[in-house]
């Protein structure tokens, strides 16, 4: 069945059409600021709330969805999986976890994969085997990872110590140790860092970094700068460390953001679009650094028949339907139509940018209007967006998206930024 016939479907009547948000808040944790629509179904590029009303998905689950809703190949590999086998223990060989690792491998700079459920854990997972490495192999004491300031890499106590955005740690104090923050983009803070953090003893011992930053505003890395850090972790034995959470798996328009740097990290974690929005996530390493022992990390539901199988055959479909081709052509396409709004609206849009179908458009600082109110008034005309902070709105559509789609998506936000600025 086509995604088209999917979403010519008619809609079931269910129990969430009942939906109540009242019933919900009561019952759930309020750990997110909600906007006041329930998405009931989904096909393609596009999903309907629960009294029936459609809109164009630009957020894709932040930037997970990667074959958009209800794509013929997802729900025939969750069929077929969820019949055959779905959870065993890591206990066991698990057959469709070598075989998603040994795609990873084979399209990629790793030589090793070890899964777990979310970029947060994959990053985790990295951090860990940073410091085992640190303590073992560079004989560091008290070892210390340079991470960016405006980065962000996950919400557990570590990752989100490792988050260089101080609102993010508020009132979760004391955070873990071993962290030093250094501006994004700038390789003079991170040889300054180096060099006091040293003082004669080696005390760095990764460089955890975002090969664009998503959440810090959608700002792709320099070239130049990522060239030099790799130059100084061959120096001196710093493992580097990309997240590559947000912007890998084809989001780019190349499978991961560090092939647009020309370099290659030692370590890289995934999560988000490598599973389509099933949860997963990934941390791959080089194998001079692969140095985690039984027992030394480990995930109950990482890796495990249901996920991988799935997962597999999201990394096949990027692969047969020649997907990153589609997000190459619709991310120049996007970025043009966005520039050209810009130019209409010089006193508010200061810049465009953005990687493949990760982009975002800076509002100007000095002025009142937010990302925020952008997106309201987007969502209000039928497009569902995404800040990445106060100042820019994400674009972070499914990677199957249509030149129609794209610019549906203009004109809808055109009509908001005359909405917000009249």
């Amino acid at each position: 069945m086509s995604i088209q016939s999917l979403a010519e479907q008619p809609i079931i009547p269910s129990d969430i059409n009942s939906f109540n948000a009242d019933s919900f808040n009561q019952a759930v944790m309020s750990t997110y600021g909600r906007f006041p629509i329930a998405l009931e179904r989904g096909a393609g590029c596009r999903v309907w709330d629960t009294q029936g009303k459609e809109y164009l998905d630009f957020v894709a689950g932040i930037a997970t969805c990667t074959l958009g809703h209800a794509h013929p190949v997802m729900v025939e590999a969750v069929t077929r999986q969820i019949q055959k086998l779905h959870h065993v223990s890591n206990l066991y060989y698990i057959p469709e976890q070598g075989e998603l690792a040994k795609w990873i491998v084979d399209h990629s700079c790793a030589d090793r994969v070890f899964f777990c459920n979310s970029g947060a854990e994959a990053n985790e997972a990295a951090i860990k085997l940073a410091r085992k490495y640190s303590h073992t192999v560079l004989e560091i004491a008290h070892p210390i990872i340079l991470t960016a300031h405006a980065s962000f890499h996950g919400r557990t106590l570590a990752t989100v110590t490792a988050t260089g955005q101080p609102k993010y740690q508020k009132n979760f104090d004391p955070l873990v140790p071993g962290f030093h923050y250094v501006n994004y983009n700038d390789i003079r803070a991170v040889e300054a860092a180096v060099t006091e953090l040293d003082e004669g003893n080696y005390r760095v011992g990764a460089i955890l970094i975002e090969p664009l930053q998503g959440e810090g505003g959608v700002r792709p890395g320099d070239v130049k700068y990522f060239q030099r850090l790799r130059e100084i972790c061959n120096e001196t034995g710093i493992l580097l460390i990309f997240d590559e959470v947000q912007v890998g798996m084809g989001r780019s328009g190349k499978l991961w953001g560090y092939e647009h740097l020309g370099v290659e990290p030692d370590i890289f974690t995934s999560a988000k679009g490598l599973g389509g929005g099933i949860p997963i996530g990934a941390m791959m390493s080089k194998k001079f650094c692969d140095i985690f022992e039984p027992g030394e990390h480990a995930s109950t539901f990482g890796g495990n028949p249901f996920v991988c199988g799935v997962a597999l055959s999201v990394c096949q479909t990027l692969e047969k339907e020649h997907i990153l081709q589609n997000v190459e052509e619709q991310g120049a396409h996007l970025r043009e139509g966005l520039r050209a709004i810009a130019r209409k609206y010089p006193q508010h849009i200061s810049e465009v940018r953005g990687w493949g179908l990760i982009n975002g458009m800076e509002i100007k600082a000095d002025i009142p209007l937010t990302a925020a109110d952008i997106v309201k008034a987007a969502m209000d005309e039928g497009l569902l967006l995404v800040p990445a902070g106060p100042k820019v709105v994400r674009f972070v559509p499914p990677l199957i998206v249509t030149e129609t789609e794209i610019n549906q998506a203009l004109e809808t936000v055109e009509k908001a930024l005359a909405k917000v600025t009249a």
